[in-house]
């Protein structure tokens, strides 16, 4: 699939990078995405609305946008419909302010909670993606990009079984980078 104006390209590095038409790249490496501080494990939540307040919290820090800013974002796109995909998976995201590049912020959950997912089923794994606001086809991508991945129930499991966020991170960076080979 290709849409006008962007074409793929792979860097001198070996990572996919897609070009918009004034040549100007963006990564599809959930690497680049997410840095090590962006990542918590055993994180306790009661609601939906804590889930995503802890995602906020995560996120206004690393990328220098106010924690409630990074929260009104995400409930405005959660008030559109849920994004708990099923399988105990919740994608949230949202365009923000700011930004100059996709950030993201994983977490896994002590307990899951009810999200609203399409299969009833309560969340642990979420896996927040955050794009510039001006960003379209990068979003879309990067969104489908990590659905793929997160779909695979090997990687469920050892996103459940990982004791820490670097493992966490490393599980979902290897993995994403030899999907994408």
């Amino acid at each position: 699939m290709s849409l006008p104006g962007v074409w793929p390209r792979l860097s001198a590095h070996g990572v996919f990078r897609f070009c918009d038409d004034f040549g100007i790249s963006f990564s599809m490496d959930i690497n680049e995405w997410l840095e090590s501080g962006c990542v918590a494990h055993r994180l306790g939540a009661d609601s939906k609305r804590q889930a995503l307040a802890a995602i906020a919290d995560l996120a206004g820090p690393a990328f220098a946008i106010p924690a409630a800013e990074v929260l009104d974002a995400l409930l405005a796109r959660e008030a559109q419909g849920s994004t708990g995909v099923g399988a105990g998976v919740g994608l949230p995201h949202a365009r923000l302010k700011g930004l100059v590049r996709m950030r993201a912020v994983f977490l896994r959950l002590e307990q899951p909670v009810d999200f609203d997912a399409v299969d009833d089923q309560p969340v642990d794994l979420l896996f927040a993606l955050f794009a510039p606001e001006d960003a379209n086809t990068e979003h879309l991508r990067a969104l489908a990009r990590v659905s793929r991945l997160l779909r695979r129930t090997d990687i469920r499991r050892h996103l459940r079984q990982a004791r820490t966020p670097d493992t966490m991170r490393a599980l979902l960076a290897q993995e994403a980078s030899a999907s994408a080979a």
